[in-house]
């Protein structure tokens, strides 16, 4: 996950902090050489790591923060504050025309996920009610056209595409035309890439921004490549003067150093980030929410919102019911799964709960993704019957389910045995629940908000 290491650093830092009753300005000291460390290992600009800390101690050494009640407490929001700053202060949302269509031009090195990645603002665009149309600009990489049809039929968005014997710049000119005549409101233009920036790229690029005059010029960069990845975003920035950036694999780094310095070098915004392979795995950068993740204090407004776009509501009434009824079945379990897997991966939905980091065994859990697929084959070993009464499992249906999913006798006994016990539990919260509705007004349930 993005930033682990600068985040354990940083909350093991501000832990010494918040026990103190009061702090003085060489506690902060202290602190502020701990943060560039962990920063600087975090492989952040060199440059940006030393005005961030200044930035930082100028104001955590002010009067009304050392003398305030929560000292401790204030240095870490002035971190928080200066944090989110470095990355952009705010969302930065992608350009919309006020006269249709809004022109993207995607650009980057090849290799960083550039064709993938406009299928992703594709799919991320018509769940905004949008119309995109797929261009298919780059005629150089074999099959490049080929892999935007193929994500253009993943997604049911039209690809636009005159072969890889007409030029780009025809290409873009082409596909606008062809936008307007069909009413699509974004045109992405998927360009070129090389291993490296030579001056044909950047002349092609430039060629195609001239005669589309885009809205946007997205450029779309590796976050694993670290320092490399500010560097390319500086020079595209100088050549084309690149209106935002994307940064793929951001789940896959686990410093982050390009996320904190690629605002600040190029003072370019990032505007979206890829957190994993599915196509609907591209999200809205938020600086305020990834500076209160990386100091450990969760990001619950994109937890919700990731379970607003993948639960059903209905569902989630109906399994209510259940828990209160004590009526909580494998099938209904199984459907939980479904739809929690729908949200991302368990361990990052875990990153985004406040707290969870400070739970013992948690911090450095890993959840096991094939013993997930494990208890899903076990469940889907079952008759219908057996997952609506499982006290009806018996040795030999036992024997049955454990062959049929490829598990040991003892597995199906263990997840028995486990899935009794959160039913009991289940019954108890939904009692204490029924209790509650005949107290007083303002009772909440255990555990929710």
């Amino acid at each position: 996950m993005a930033f682990e290491g600068l985040s354990s650093r940083l909350q093991e830092t501000f832990n010494k902090l918040r026990g103190k009753g009061k702090v003085s300005e060489s506690d902060v000291n202290e602190a502020m050489r701990e943060v560039r460390l962990a920063l600087l290992e975090a492989d952040v600009n060199f440059k940006v790591v030393k005005d961030f800390v200044n930035k930082v101690k100028e104001k955590a050494i002010g009067k009304e923060v050392l003398k305030s009640l929560t000292p401790g407490q204030q240095v870490i929001k002035v971190v928080n504050d200066e944090l989110t700053q470095l990355m952009g202060g705010t969302q930065s949302k992608i350009a919309l025309s006020s006269k249709p269509p809004t022109v993207v031009m995607m650009v980057g090195l090849q290799g960083a996920g550039k064709t993938t990645t406009t299928g992703k603002l594709a799919k991320y665009l018509q769940k905004q009610n949008r119309h995109p149309l797929l261009v298919a600009g780059d005629i150089y990489r074999p099959a490049a056209i080929k892999q935007l049809q193929v994500l253009g039929e993943q997604i049911k968005a039209p690809v636009f595409t005159m072969g890889d014997k007409t030029s780009p710049v025809d290409i873009a000119r082409g596909a606008i035309e062809y936008a307007k005549a069909q009413h699509l409101d974004y045109v992405l233009i998927d360009t070129a890439g090389r291993l490296h920036i030579d001056e044909a790229l950047m002349d092609e690029l430039k060629q195609i921004k001239e005669v589309t005059k885009p809205d946007e010029i997205l450029l779309v960069v590796d976050a694993m490549t670290g320092q490399d990845a500010v560097n390319v975003a500086e020079s595209f920035n100088n050549q084309l003067e690149i209106t935002g950036v994307i940064l793929t694999k951001l789940d896959g780094d686990t410093r982050g150093g390009a996320a904190l310095s690629v605002k600040a070098v190029t003072g370019t915004p990032i505007k979206f980030a890829g957190m994993g392979e599915k196509l609907d795995a591209l999200e809205p950068f938020y600086p305020d929410r990834m500076a209160s993740r990386i100091l450990g204090m969760g990001d619950v407004l994109t937890l919700i919102e990731k379970a607003q776009a993948n639960i059903d509501a209905e569902k989630a009434k109906e399994l209510e019911r259940k828990i209160r009824k004590a009526e909580f079945t494998f099938e209904d379990f199984l459907n939980q799964m479904e739809q929690v897997k729908k949200m991302g991966p368990l361990d990052e939905l875990l990153g985004m709960m406040p707290g969870m980091n400070k739970v013992k065994g948690l911090k450095d859990m890993q959840v096991d993704e094939k013993q997930l697929a494990r208890i899903e084959g076990i469940i889907r070993s079952m008759t219908k019957e057996e997952k609506q009464k499982p006290e009806i499992i018996n040795s030999s249906r036992r024997r049955r389910i454990a062959k049929g999913s490829g598990t040991s006798i003892q597995d199906v006994n263990r997840l028995l045995k486990q899935f009794e016990d959160m039913r009991k539990m289940m019954k108890q919260f939904g009692q204490m629940a029924q209790k509650g509705k005949k107290k007083k007004k303002g009772f909440k349930f255990p555990f929710l908000p």
